[in-house]
Formats: C-alpha cells, sequence, structure tokens
C-alpha cells in the first residue's frame, strides 16, 4: 500500500543522508522524497512516500523516530490528509496540436508556463493521480521532458505535526 510518511527533524547537515539511508539499509524503496525548512528554520519538513505493508511502515517508523535528528513522524494515511504534487512537462506543440495541447492543459487546470515556436512548458498541480492521468492523456511522442516535485502532504483540520 502506498503511503506518505511526514517527518519533522532538526535541519542540520546529515539529516536528510541518514534517513535515506535507514531506507537503504533495510531495502525499502522511497517512491518520492521532498524536504524544505518549515515557519521553525531550526526544523524541517521531510515528506517520503513509500510503498510498504502496514507492518513495514510500523517498523520504518519505529526506526526513524530512534534517529537523533528525528524529532517526530507521522503516516498521513492514518487520517484525512491534502496531497499535492507539482510537475513541469515540455511538450513539441507544432501545428493543429498546439490548439489540442491548450485544450487539455485547460482541462487539467494546469498552466503554459514557458512558450516557444515549436514547444510548451506546461505546469501541472494536483494528486499524484491526477499528474499520472494528464502524462496518459497527452500523446507520449509529444512529450520532450518531464520533471516532478514528488508528492507534499498535510493532514486535514486541527490535525498538525508539531513539537
Amino acid at each position: 500500500m502506498r503511503h506518505i510518511l511526514s517527518v519533522l527533524l532538526e535541519n542540520e547537515s546529515g539529516a536528510l543522508s541518514r534517513v535515506v539511508g535507514l531506507f537503504s539499509a533495510r531495502g525499502y524503496n522511497i517512491d518520492s522524497l521532498s524536504v524544505a525548512a518549515t515557519e521553525d528554520i531550526t526544523l524541517s519538513r521531510m515528506t517520503i512516500v513509500t510503498t510498504s505493508s502496514e507492518t513495514q511502515i510500523e517498523q520504518i517508523t519505529k526506526q526513524l523516530n530512534k534517529l537523533v535528528e528525528v524529532v517526530k513522524v507521522i503516516d498521513l494515511n492514518e487520517a484525512k490528509f491534502v496531497e499535492r504534487e507539482l510537475m513541469l512537462v515540455k511538450v513539441r506543440a507544432v501545428g493543429k496540436d498546439r490548439d489540442e495541447i491548450l485544450r487539455l492543459v485547460e482541462i487539467y487546470r494546469g498552466n503554459i508556463v514557458d512558450v516557444s515556436q515549436k514547444t510548451y512548458t506546461i505546469e501541472i498541480t494536483g494528486a499524484t493521480e491526477k499528474l499520472d492521468a494528464f502524462l496518459e492523456t497527452l500523446d507520449s511522442s509529444l512529450i520532450l521532458e518531464t520533471v516532478r516535485t514528488g508528492a507534499a502532504g498535510i493532514g486535514r483540520g486541527e490535525r498538525t505535526l508539531r513539537i
């Protein structure tokens, strides 16, 4: 099952590599990883997307909590949460394809962020499934380059990750 772990950790060098090393040492795969400083500059928030069983997620959480730099870990899947991912896609846009791509971008509520005579660069934000669906709908022969940030998630309502 796909899980999104939200990790609050000390904002110091080496913390990221120790978390990634923990996954690597135990043979767990990271599907996506994003990390940035929080409103408190001494802390960073890391979002890890992984596909694992409930038992494995429990083990991962326990191991993460043992790391000195880790302040708190939550599995966002345990309650309602909001998930978003950003994707930039550079596509070949010539002739009749230009209008078709514009319509598709509008349907998916994306934005054209760069235009040239032969290409569009498209920005799409949403759940991972939405981004995947956009790529499936788009003619794959038009795709020149794709960049994705990986998922970021936050609990709904009063649920927070704070110390």
